[in-house]
């Protein structure tokens, strides 16, 4: 029987600028006026005449928006950066697990991207916070969760070290081109959780994750330079990319997770609550009709915040937890995708799981009445 480790405290931060469509289209009406010939719409559109799977079924419905669905991102503000969110995260899920940080045995740490490239945010995190003990950086780009969730209670339970604090964070908006239209669906934000031991029968029951080497090629960043010259690392993608994401993310989604599941001893209708990444305004809807689940059962927060990248799940987590729709001893299934990186599932039984403050709230009033942001 495997010892109870699992996540003991979560936290979440998010910069300060809430920005919705509306700027796109005072500031960039050209933009809007081309975008269809420009990268969103070409990397979320059906590859051929009509829709051939799952993925494109799901999308049909968007495909008149020029913002595919999406409606406010998290972008930095003045004086944030990627590092200041993740020590605030990192702060707040000490501070909710009430452990100081020389109770923290080792942290796990995953930046995309950090202002500097290379190496990743963890030093540097750990220097802030004034960590003395070791700080690794994990890279699984989008997919980065489930995989430090995964490395963390392994290492717990295998009495390396009693407490792993891991802070994950997105941080697109400097990355992303505002005269390109993959801007429209990229938001910024960090998270932390502190893995250790909990009570008998909690934390994580198993766990599934494959590469995806199938997906090589599409997302890629490119290094160029901007108006005034200066070098700039900008996320492009690649013609085609339409087709693999379709055709990869519905055969992606089943093996992972009914793979951890499988391993979890467990099966999907035992689930209470599902955490699934929300890249897409569809992605939700598209996991709800591949595993065949009620909606009910998950939450979707990519009108509240775009495409967070690995931090999708922690937000889906944390907000999950603060509706009430995560209440302790439930079965909990995350799941996450990340391109030229790993697909992954983690099966755990959720713990007295101490939350940081919440993040504040959407400024988009049909957004706030929205039904996925009340309790149950």
């Amino acid at each position: 029987m495997f010892q109870p480790v699992g996540i003991h405290s979560l936290a979440v931060s998010f910069p300060s600028v809430i920005r919705t469509n509306d700027y796109y289209r005072e500031n960039y009406p050209e933009l809007i006026a081309q975008v269809e010939q420009k990268t969103l719409s070409k990397v979320f559109s059906p590859a051929d005449s009509t829709t051939s799977n799952e993925f494109e079924v799901e999308m049909a419905p968007y495909l008149q928006d020029p913002f595919r669905g999406s409606v406010e991102r998290r972008v930095l503000g003045p004086g944030e950066t990627s590092l200041t969110l993740s020590c605030r995260a990192a702060k707040n899920a000490l501070e909710a697990a009430n452990l100081s940080v020389n109770k923290i045995d080792l942290m796990l740490v995953a930046t995309i991207f950090p202002e500097q490239i290379v190496p990743g945010n963890a030093a540097f995190i750990a220097g802030e916070l004034g960590f003395q003990g070791a700080a690794w950086n994990l890279d699984s780009t989008c997919s980065s969760a489930v995989a430090a969730i995964q490395s963390a209670s392994a290492l717990v339970r295998a009495g390396e070290y009693r407490n792993v604090l891991v802070v994950i964070c997105t941080n697109y908006s400097p990355f992303a081109d505002e005269n390109d239209t993959l801007s429209f669906f990229l938001g910024d934000g960090a998270g932390a959780f502190v893995v250790s031991s909990l009570k008998t029968n909690q934390g994580v029951l198993g766990t599934k994750i494959v590469n995806t080497a199938s997906t090589c090629g599409t997302f890629f960043n490119q290094l160029t330079t901007d108006a005034q010259g200066n070098p700039r690392m900008y996320i492009r993608a690649a013609k085609g990319t339409n087709k693999v994401l379709s055709e990869t993310a519905a055969p992606l989604l089943r093996q992972c997770c009914m793979g951890a599941l499988e391993v979890a001893g467990v099966t999907l209708d035992e689930i209470n609550f599902f955490a699934f990444n929300t890249p897409t305004a569809w992605y939700a809807s598209l996991c709800i009709q591949a595993l065949g689940i009620d909606p009910e059962r998950t939450i979707d927060l990519h009108k509240r915040y775009a495409n967070i990248g690995p931090m999708l799940p922690l937000a889906n987590l944390y907000h999950g937890a603060e509706s009430g729709k995560i209440r302790e001893n439930d079965l909990v299934l995350v799941y996450n995708i990340g391109s030229v990186s790993n697909a992954g599932a983690t099966v755990m039984r959720w713990g007295d799981v101490a939350l940081g403050p919440a993040p504040a709230p959407p400024v988009s009033f049909d957004l706030q009445a929205d039904k996925v942001f009340s309790l149950r």
